[in-house]
C-alpha cells in the first residue's frame, strides 16, 4: 500500500512542489502517491490522444505511468510563475512553464500551464490542469 494513506500533513505548497519535482522525475508513482484515493484529475483543455479526465489515483498512476513511459520528451524545468492561496485554505492556484526538449527532433519546446490543486489532509482530491494544448502537440511532434 502507498504511503499516501497517511501522509504527513502537507500544505498547499508543499504539495505543489512535490508534483512539480514529480514532473521534473517523471515518476508517476510519486505523482500519484499525492492523490487521495478517489480524486480527479481534468484536462479541460484536451489535446488528441489525452483523456479529459482521470478518475481516482490509481488511474492518475496508470494514465501518467502510460504517458510518461513511452514519451520520449525530457522535463529540463518546470519555471515557477506564481502560486496563488485563496480565501479556502484547501486551494492554490499556480502558473508555470514546462520546459523540456524532444530528443528525437532535436528541438526545444515550452509548455505554459495552470493548475489549480484542491488539497485535503495533505492529499489532491481534485485538480485542474489548463495546459497549452497546442504547444502540447507541437512538443509531441
Amino acid at each position: 500500500m502507498s504511503h499516501a494513506e497517511t501522509p504527513a500533513v502537507r500544505t498547499p505548497r508543499e504539495v505543489l512542489n512535490r508534483y512539480y519535482q514529480a514532473m521534473l522525475d517523471k515518476s508517476p508513482d510519486d505523482l500519484a502517491d499525492l492523490y487521495a484515493m478517489d480524486a480527479v484529475h481534468e484536462f479541460p483543455f484536451t489535446s488528441p490522444g489525452f483523456p479529459p479526465l482521470y478518475e481516482g489515483r490509481e488511474a492518475v498512476r496508470a494514465g501518467y505511468r502510460a504517458a510518461w513511459g513511452t514519451s520520449p520528451v525530457q522535463v529540463q524545468e518546470v519555471r515557477k510563475i506564481a502560486a496563488y492561496e485563496t480565501a479556502d485554505p484547501e486551494v492554490i492556484i499556480a502558473e508555470h512553464v514546462v520546459v523540456g526538449t524532444l530528443p528525437t527532433r532535436h528541438a526545444g519546446f515550452t509548455v505554459p500551464g495552470l493548475l489549480i490543486l484542491h488539497i485535503r489532509n495533505g492529499l489532491i482530491t481534485r485538480a485542474r490542469d489548463y495546459m497549452d494544448s497546442s504547444s502540447v502537440a507541437a512538443a509531441r511532434g
